[in-house]
């Protein structure tokens, strides 16, 4: 079967993995927060960046390679965290990581994913990049920094954007708790998604595998806590900046919708900032991250990530052009799992490259530098 006949786009990922994904997990995955207003917005801001068509340019053979924060990578992508990624599709976080070696992509592991830093970072290749939600207790901290380091994750990204639970309507509606419970309703959806069914079955249910050693700890998580409550949510300056004098390797603040902050974090050696709003997860008046971005840019010299709506490679190329040095694609690398499973990630990489090249060959751009050039003013 030809993939790209079959799953030519992210919508066709996205359409087949629904099918193949139990209701309560694609609720998880698929949801933000709010009445939904955040995602559409970013694809609004991404459809209104308009591009102009070139003529006469002759053949373009497109150079996608790019630089960042001393790393050479074959494309300006790669894959973003996200939470319990083993509950999506099973043994995500070490499926995706042998990719991102192979692909040479930078993979971030979540602290809230459901395999260790011990268990992903050896297959990463020295692509992992580890998001941190930051731990309460300082001695947690230094131990989770310690086995990130010594499993070859070079990059800390440290998320801002999560000061309070948010709220996720749909995700409760669903059912799904954390821990998950396979209540009577749960296991009707499990039984009619046999291949994730029996994928989960063999690697074991889903759970905060980081975060299992640091349980007892904890003296004051409540009985009725979960453990992600070991996790600090609001981190302030102070953190930050112990964070930085703490972690040798690169340092990367995720989170960031505000120009305000980011000369500060630029003095005090922050190596990367990523614009991001959390796909909509946190806060629904968010601003589309597409529409930030050029404030950012002019507001410092630090490389800028940028994450948000992003469907395919013409949606990186206005990331790029509006002043990203990089974009980062979380549920897109799932929707390519749950499709397709272990081939998934391999074709979706494809499919984003291809359609990166060809758009380039309609606005006649050779480089990622020349696509700011080819931007429509509005």
């Amino acid at each position: 079967m030809d993939l790209h006949q079959r799953y030519p786009g992210v919508s066709d990922l996205k359409a087949q993995a629904r099918r193949q994904i139990p209701h309560f997990v694609w609720e998880y995955l698929d949801s933000a927060t709010g009445i939904e207003a955040v995602p559409r917005r970013n694809r609004a801001a991404l459809d209104a960046v308009l591009m102009r068509p070139s003529a006469l340019h002759g053949e373009v053979t497109p150079d996608l390679t790019c630089r960042l924060m001393g790393q050479d990578y074959p494309a300006p992508f790669g894959i973003a965290p996200v939470g319990m990624s083993g509950l999506v599709w099973p043994d995500a976080e070490r499926r995706l990581a042998r990719f991102a070696a192979g692909a040479r992509v930078p993979y971030g592991l979540s602290t809230v994913a459901t395999r260790t830093p011990e268990e992903v970072g050896p297959l990463a290749g020295g692509m992992g990049w580890f998001q941190l939600y930051p731990p309460r207790d300082p001695e947690i901290l230094a131990d989770m920094l310690d086995r990130v380091r010594s499993a070859g994750f070079g990059t800390l990204v440290l998320t801002v954007d999560v000061p309070v639970a948010s709220r996720r309507e749909r995700q409760t509606r669903s059912g799904l708790t954390n821990p998950p419970r396979l209540t009577p309703r749960l296991a009707w959806q499990v039984a009619r998604r046999p291949v994730w069914a029996l994928g989960t079955l063999r690697h074991g249910m889903p759970r905060m595998r980081t975060l299992d050693r640091y349980i007892t700890q904890e003296k004051r998580l409540p009985s009725t806590a979960h453990v992600g409550y070991l996790l600090r949510t609001a981190p302030d300056w102070d953190y930050l900046w112990r964070l930085r004098d703490g972690w040798r390797g690169k340092l990367v603040v995720k989170g960031v919708l505000d120009p305000a902050p980011v000369a500060r974090m630029e003095a005090g050696g922050v190596d990367a900032i990523w614009v991001s709003n959390h796909a909509g997860r946190q806060f629904d008046a968010a601003p589309a991250s597409i529409d930030v971005l050029p404030a950012i840019r002019d507001a410092t010299t630090l490389p800028l990530i940028m994450d948000g709506g992003i469907e395919g490679g013409l949606d990186i190329l206005r990331a790029l052009a509006k002043g990203a040095d990089f974009v980062m694609l979380g549920r897109a690398w799932h929707y390519a799992l749950g499709a397709l499973g272990a081939r998934g990630p391999a074709h979706l990489h494809d499919v984003l490259l291809r359609d990166m090249a060809s758009c380039m060959g309609q606005i006649g751009a050779r480089r990622l530098g020349d696509l700011a050039g080819r931007l429509i003013a509005h």
